[in-house]
């Protein structure tokens, strides 16, 4: 996994690198102007944070939010690393992490009673289990999934996890938890039209933004 970010306005100059998500027991090593987050018990990276991002990716300073790693600025990162006493450890991942899903089935949670159960399929005919208290969830539909490792537009990151003691891994989201342009501001999972996307899709966040037109 490896999620990028930089806001200037309230962190400056850094750019936080995401590779695994936290742990009970970490600890932070930091050489110069990079601080490396990591596992204590096993020595294996968390993060880093960049404190000076645009000496090393001038362009950072365009960005404010998700930042797209290419090869060649991850090459970069391994690099200024390498000559930081770190391991140059960041990889590259361009799998898509907000894909176009289809809800094949929906059970009732049996610890609540507004929570659904949903087994959804994603990308390479894969099926999550996805827990949804959306209030228009049902079978047969296509939605948009998150899946673990997105970042969403408010900058949460989704991780695997539970509720109500059901695991679920992913998130089916709502126009608004998207930041479509005039969304329903109200819970409701975005519901697809059959011919927007074929199941599996990268979801087209350009061809979405008039979905609410």
């Amino acid at each position: 996994m490896l999620i990028a970010s930089y806001n200037p306005k309230n962190t400056g100059d850094t750019m936080v690198v995401i590779m695994s998500q936290d742990v009970a027991n970490q600890e932070v090593a930091i050489h110069d102007h990079v601080a490396r987050i990591f596992n204590s018990a096993d020595d294996t990276t968390l993060g880093y944070n960049f404190l000076q991002a645009s000496d090393i990716l001038p362009d950072v300073v365009k960005v404010n939010g998700r930042v797209h790693l290419s090869a060649d600025d991850v090459a970069k990162l391994n690099a200024y690393l390498q000559t930081h006493e770190f391991p140059g450890d960041i990889q590259l991942d361009n799998e898509p992490r907000f894909v176009v899903g289809y809800v094949k089935s929906m059970t009732d949670h049996p610890r609540s009673d507004h929570l659904k159960i949903t087994q959804t399929e994603i990308d390479g005919g894969r099926e999550l289990q996805i827990v949804s208290g959306s209030p228009n969830m049902r079978a047969d539909i296509k939605v948009v999934v998150a899946k673990v490792g997105a970042m969403m537009p408010d900058g949460m990151i989704i991780w695997p996890g539970e509720l109500r003691g059901t695991e679920s891994d992913g998130m089916i989201c709502s126009g608004r938890e998207l930041k479509l342009p005039n969304a329903p501001q109200a819970p409701g999972a975005l519901i697809l039209p059959d011919d927007f996307q074929e199941v599996g899709e990268p979801f087209d966040f350009d061809k979405a933004q008039h979905l609410f037109s």
